[in-house]
């Protein structure tokens, strides 16, 4: 028999739902400003996606919520070694945290993101960029993208004018960095694009419009050629602009990037979705590719908002995939932190739940 949703989770998930619409709505805008994304997502919860979270599923999210929440440091943020402060990696750890249903300052992990809002928060320059340049990173774009999203998600969920204030800025130098072919990349210059940097920034765009900030359709136009001349002709897409071969972890989010700028339904979607298809998760093959929880965390987005089959046939592989990889103590292993793995595991295996605006239909 598989578990069905507590009481909680069920109304959580209702109020929420009804919720995001009315967060969706845009606030007055000035004269001569352009619309933004075409349209709101509904928040429709697919049928059946309740029962995909079985039993243990739920057992196997709560040991690891459980173990994220211990590996918070002092000043709130996430990670060790290296990756000790990263603004990615502690924002990925609010946003999983947030994914089970807590919010800022509510329910069992509500202290934990309050206080990882706050590390993000200091660490916002007057500029509006969000780095801390002693922390490792793979590019503090990721970073910065990555911390904008969770502060819009935030944001969205409280209404606090110190967020908002630190997200305008955030958002503003999104905005302004993006390059002329429409992408942006590892440093807050318009200089050169890589379709992976790109992806961060327009889902923080999108979660931002959701909260109600204003994002210049000119934006999200470039942004959408971009990623349509990204894309190769077997589906797939590739790195950056002047060639090369399509991988699954950015054909992934290549889908995501048309998603989240208001493209639902069009060939280049249909053509990524094929592509990704044959990455479907199968234990006995492994681990096929690096950048393996990135790569899941932008397929189960595609796939969710995809629907139908292919969302029915995606996530019990994955689900099962990674069920089979956590250790006893709760937690998944990757090069960049045993935190990092853990979030966006968490947030994969949570994605049913519905609770994250960003990831609604």
């Amino acid at each position: 028999m598989m578990a069905q949703p507590s009481s909680f989770v069920v109304v959580f998930g209702l109020l929420l739902a009804v919720a995001a619409p009315a967060l969706a709505q845009p606030q007055p805008q000035g004269q001569g400003q352009k619309a933004d994304f075409v349209e709101a997502r509904t928040g429709v919860v697919p049928e059946g996606a309740a029962e995909l979270m079985t039993g243990e599923t739920e057992k196997a999210t709560q040991v690891a919520l459980v173990w994220l929440a211990k590996q918070q440091n002092g000043d709130g943020s996430f990670g060790t070694g290296p990756y000790r402060s990263n603004v990615a990696v502690t924002s990925l750890a609010g946003l999983a945290l947030m994914s089970s249903g807590s919010s800022p300052g509510r329910g069992p992990y509500g202290p934990h993101i309050d206080k990882a809002i706050q590390f993000v928060l200091d660490n916002t320059d007057q500029s509006g960029f969000i780095n801390v340049p002693a922390a490792a990173t793979h590019g503090p774009m990721y970073g910065h993208g990555f911390a904008a999203l969770f502060l819009a998600e935030a944001y969205g969920m409280t209404r606090r004018p110190e967020i908002r204030d630190k997200l305008e800025k955030a958002v503003r130098l999104i905005i302004d960095t993006q390059n002329k072919e429409g992408g942006w990349r590892y440093q807050p210059a318009p200089r050169d694009a890589d379709l992976s940097v790109t992806i961060c920034q327009i889902n923080a765009l999108r979660a931002a419009k959701n909260a109600g900030l204003f994002v210049p359709r000119e934006t999200v136009d470039a942004c959408i050629k971009y990623v349509k001349d990204s894309q190769n002709a077997d589906g797939g897409f590739r790195y950056m602009l002047a060639g090369g071969a399509s991988a699954f972890p950015r054909s992934a989010a290549g889908v995501v990037a048309l998603y989240s700028a208001g493209e639902y339904q069009s060939k280049e979607i249909d053509a990524g979705i094929a592509y990704l298809k044959q990455y479907l998760p199968d234990m006995k093959f492994g681990q096929r590719y690096s950048h393996y929880f990135y790569g899941h965390y932008y397929a189960i987005q595609a796939m969710w908002i995809r629907g139908g089959d292919d969302w029915m046939r995606w996530y019990p592989a994955i689900r099962d995939e990674l069920l089979d990889k956590q250790s006893p103590e709760g937690f998944w292993a990757d090069s960049t932190g045993q935190e990092y793995g853990t979030a966006m595991a968490l947030i994969i295996l949570q994605v049913p739940n519905n609770f994250l605006p960003i990831f609604q239909r």
